[in-house]
């Protein structure tokens, strides 16, 4: 079995990787031009019901990654909240 992709992205886990996959995104290319704040509405909207901010800073932290960032601070999601980077 190959390992899902998304799984190298620092913060994302097995149901982190689900919802980016409902989401559309299959690998971390895929979110390259992603804007998480967008990622994060068209979750909660497929959902139906509010969800954790955490989500959004761990969309902060992964497309940070995904465009190639490795800084050691910003790899941490919970630096991604709202006013801290």
């Amino acid at each position: 079995m190959l390992k899902d992709p998304l799984l190298e992205i620092p913060g994302i886990g097995p149901s982190m990787a689900r919802d980016l996959h409902a989401l559309g995104i299959e690998c971390l290319q895929d979110l390259v031009d992603e804007n998480p704040e967008d990622l994060y509405s068209r979750l909660v909207a497929m959902r139906g019901t509010p969800i954790d901010r955490c989500v959004l800073y761990v969309f902060r932290c992964g497309v940070y990654y995904a465009r190639g960032g490795r800084d050691q601070e910003r790899v941490k999601w919970w630096n991604w909240m709202d006013g801290k980077i």
